[in-house]
């Protein structure tokens, strides 16, 4: 049994090797649902979303979100609607009582479909109004993730972090925003401040999750800070993680991350934005794997190969070096 802990791009690529190693009968993957909004009246929640394509055999593996080949006629209409009747277009959320509305916490994750900001496909809409209408019939994310996955044919067990709303909001110069609007429509250039996970301390992991923890865990090469953190910041999460097998893959070659706004998040939450970061931002992890030109020194096992991953042979690379590790420090 394994259990991964996944968020953006980098644990999904991952996961195409792991098949190989790990049963899939065995495997449950604990999904990242801070990066969750709502839009449009639409409950959308990436990081589910991507491992839903993927496990169903139809991602677009060029951006390693959406459906391949998905047309996205309705994202187009509402953008043209907008500029034909003179409305605001980029990121608006909805008013201070909207955000509270029907919520015990205002989470600043519930933005207007006016000109979406995220390009959302015509198929993959198709998911977040039957989510949405799965929750708004009383079903929590938990049971709508497992109503979807089995609609996609998983062989895995996926379960979100929780059934709790938290937000991954982003403190920058240029005021707080939520992550959605830092990296997709600000493409992360304003400079953050610190990051807050509105919501967590109140939350609870969804059923199964801490369970899923007392197995041997891999934390896949996913942004420390925005993919991981979330989870992290759930009461019991990082203690159950103390008690039980961490395996860690570096998201970076050295001081250069492979994707995404890892190393400014990193600095904001003091941690040094590199390979050796790793070890305050995952005090409890048991191994590493980093790449094998990585000269990053730890206290603890490490395991090098190369981490690049482009195919799914690099993947399995990857999950062997893994493997290794959990029967190493694991015995």
């Amino acid at each position: 049994m394994v259990t991964f802990l996944s968020g953006g791009t980098g644990t999904p690529k991952l996961l195409d090797g792991a098949g190989a190693v790990f049963s899939p009968e065995e495997t449950t993957i604990v999904a990242n649902t801070g990066d969750d909004i709502e839009l449009g009246g639409l409950f959308v929640s990436p990081d589910v979303d991507t491992l839903l394509f993927q496990g169903g055999g139809v991602l677009d593996r060029e951006t390693w979100w959406g459906i391949d080949g998905d047309t996205h006629r309705t994202n187009a209409a509402l953008s043209d609607l907008a500029s034909a009747a003179d409305l605001p277009s980029g990121p608006q959320y909805l008013s201070e009582e909207k955000q509270t509305d029907g919520r015990e916490l205002a989470n600043w994750r519930r933005f207007s479909g006016i000109d979406e900001f995220m390009t959302i496909g015509d198929r993959d809409r198709a998911i977040h109004i039957t989510r949405t209408s799965l929750l708004d019939q009383g079903k929590t994310l938990s049971e709508a993730t497992q109503r979807l996955a089995g609609a996609f044919g998983l062989g895995v067990d996926l379960l979100p972090m929780s059934d709790d709303p938290v937000a991954s909001l982003i403190h920058t110069d240029e005021g707080m925003m939520h992550f959605q609007e830092y990296w997709v429509a600000r493409r992360g250039e304003p400079d953050v401040e610190t990051v807050e996970f509105r919501g967590s301390s109140t939350a609870e992991p969804a059923p199964g999750v801490l369970e899923a923890l007392e197995e041997p865990v891999v934390i896949g090469p996913s942004n420390p800070v925005t993919s991981i953190g979330p989870m992290l910041s759930l009461p019991g999460f990082a203690d159950a993680l103390a008690q039980t097998t961490v395996v860690a893959v570096s998201p970076f070659l050295g001081d250069d991350a492979f994707s995404g706004p890892a190393g400014p998040l990193m600095e904001a939450v003091n941690a040094e934005p590199s390979t050796r970061g790793l070890a305050d931002a995952y005090p409890f992890a048991d191994a590493f794997v980093i790449d094998e030109t990585d000269g990053t020194e730890f206290d603890r096992p490490t395991f090098r190969t190369d981490i690049t991953i482009d195919s799914s042979e690099d993947a399995r690379r990857v999950v062997d070096a893994i493997d290794e590790a959990i029967e190493r420090v694991g015995e």
